[in-house]
């Protein structure tokens, strides 16, 4: 199989294989008539999953490296380097071919000792380590290089371990700006939020923008947007009103239920989920979501579907976190991590969604062949 990864390709069989175990036919999903489920439903988990296999790949030898997804991520600076890396290395694992990391310097050298898959871009700065007389070049060739690659990507995540250093956030907004003149979709989170919801402009308008606030940052949106406190009362409409009011952006209001609205109708997934919130799931869900979306594009690419790319990929991603997220919980308890060892790995849970759920949200490496 000319070009292909063999981690990448045992990594997609086991997805699919997994995927085919489970008791929603495929069949009964026609790409031209999919409909979103209204949010009464209770956000039906067979509704998601059915989704979630609609647009996943089928393996296929004529197929070359690169086909199946190729995503960068934005962000990672000193502070933060575990959240580019699960962002990046959950693309991976679910599928993609390759993964980028454009990140500070100082966390690079880190990011590449997590994992030698990725491949990590030391171009970004921070105003500590820049005159004031040099920024503008800096800036341009953080641009310039950025600009190599940009074409070549399927899906932007910004956002993951960005922090909020001035200097860094104004390079970003430019990185963004490109990316929306490419026309490259982007998965916005954490700080990313942070400087979109400073910055509307930047994604207003933009139906490939992705935002995937949770309870704090989409309180912030909701009064800067709508100039309003949050109502659960009235989620759904908040929600749908949001969305218009940015332009037609899709937004994934992380929650008890996770919500996900483009402005003309709002999908629920409310199945599975964990009570235990430990750090990097965030990170997980916007790397999950970006190569769903890429997914879904190229679906749209070859027969036209109801639902938009953008909400499809985050109905997937987000069935498939909340699904790893309940299994993991019930091995581990209050103990359970974004990353586990890879000695975790429990030979008691059965079933085939279990595995590949625990194998993308515990960083499980173990070799997938035999395992059915």
């Amino acid at each position: 199989m000319v070009g292909f990864s063999a981690a990448v390709i045992r990594r997609q069989q086991f997805l699919v294989r997994c995927l085919v175990g489970c008791n929603i036919s495929s069949k009964n999903l026609s790409y031209t008539t999919i409909k979103m489920q209204s949010v009464v439903s209770g956000g039906s988990p067979d509704f998601a999953i059915s989704i979630l296999r609609s647009i996943t790949p089928s393996l296929d030898s004529s197929r070359h490296k690169g086909q199946a997804g190729k995503i960068g991520v934005v962000g990672g600076c000193r502070e933060y380097t575990g959240a580019p890396y699960f962002s990046a290395i959950s693309a991976l694992k679910i599928g993609a071919d390759l993964s980028h990391v454009f990140c500070t310097k100082d966390a690079a050298a880190v990011i590449k000792s997590y994992s030698p898959e990725l491949i990590v871009h030391p171009i970004l700065e921070e105003s500590y380590s820049v005159r004031d007389e040099d920024k503008k070049s800096i800036s341009a060739k953080v641009i310039e290089e950025v600009d190599k690659w940009m074409g070549r990507f399927d899906c932007l995540v910004i956002g993951p371990g960005l922090g909020r250093d001035p200097f860094l956030l104004d390079c970003v907004s430019d990185i963004m700006k490109h990316a929306r003149q490419s026309n490259v979709p982007m998965v916005i989170d954490g700080d990313g939020l942070f400087l979109v919801t400073n910055c509307l402009e930047l994604v207003s308008g933009y139906p490939l923008a992705v935002l995937t606030p949770n309870v704090n940052e989409y309180k912030r949106l909701v009064q800067k947007v709508l100039q309003s406190e949050v109502n659960d009362q009235n989620g759904t409409q908040q929600l749908v009103s949001l969305a218009k009011g940015i332009g037609g952006v899709t937004i994934l209001r992380k929650g008890g239920s996770d919500f996900i609205s483009n402005g003309d109708a709002v999908g629920a997934v409310s199945a599975f989920g964990s009570p235990r919130r430990c750090g990097g799931q965030g990170d997980i869900l916007s790397g999950s979501v970006a190569v769903f979306i890429s997914w879904a594009r190229q679906c749209s690419a070859k027969r036209e579907l109801s639902l938009s790319p953008t909400v499809m990929g985050c109905i997937a991603g987000s069935v498939l976190l909340r699904k790893a997220a309940s299994h993991a919980f019930e091995i581990w308890k209050n103990s359970v991590r974004s990353l586990e060892g890879t000695n975790s790995f429990s030979t008691g849970v059965q079933g085939g969604f279990t595995r590949a759920f625990l194998s993308l949200l515990l960083g499980l490496e173990r070799d997938v062949e035999g395992l059915s």
